[in-house]
């Protein structure tokens, strides 16, 4: 089992990734982890990273390999990534959503060393439109797709007004609701056919 986990900036993709492998006993991977050491390498923030790439194309390649490669080589894992569900199609493709401003509140409150430039509440709400604005571009031009539509997922959540086990657990209960469906198509196709 492979679960994908995507979303809007700030609504827990990564935390809610780590609860999750926990409770389930699987790895726990991240795209954000990824960009933020290839931004360290380099010596550059995310959004400074998220910039390059815009003319860049290997920071893209590096991250879409990375991906491809965990989703065709490796099972029982939990990775967070805006395109994560793209690259890995056959996993449990998961969307959080989130409120701009409980965003800005929450990656603001984080204070990650890397992101010293989110320096009051209204520079990170701003931050998160022009890193979003960023990405949605740069995925529409390079991938044709949008992260933001919903349809690409099986199970959608609001995380604004929940708790990360509230999170945790509407997430767990839309896994074992589509492991069910995916279960009962199985069997119907080893069914054997009756004729009448």
């Amino acid at each position: 089992m492979i679960i994908t986990i995507s979303g809007a900036l700030g609504s827990g993709k990564s935390t809610i990734a780590k609860e999750l492998s926990k409770r389930l006993g699987i790895e726990h991977f991240s795209t954000g982890d990824f960009m933020r050491q290839m931004a360290n390498e380099r010596k550059v923030t995310v959004l400074e990273l998220n910039r390059i790439a815009e003319t860049d194309s290997s920071v893209d390649q590096e991250l879409d390999e990375r991906q491809k490669n965990f989703g065709a080589t490796r099972d029982n894992f939990v990775i967070d990534g805006r395109l994560s569900w793209f690259f890995i199609p056959h996993s449990i493709k998961v969307f959080l959503d989130v409120s701009d401003e409980e965003a800005a509140k929450r990656i603001f409150h984080a204070k990650r060393p890397d992101e010293h430039y989110n320096d009051s509440l209204q520079s990170t709400l701003e931050n998160i439109h022009a890193r979003r604005d960023l990405e949605v571009y740069r995925y529409k031009k390079i991938y044709n797709v949008d992260y933001y539509d919903k349809k690409h997922y099986n199970i959608v959540i609001d995380t604004t007004h929940l708790t990360i086990p509230q999170v945790v657990d509407a997430v767990l209960r839309g896994v074992q609701h589509k492991l069910r469906l995916r279960e009962h198509k199985q069997k119907k196709k080893t069914e054997p056919k009756q004729n009448h």
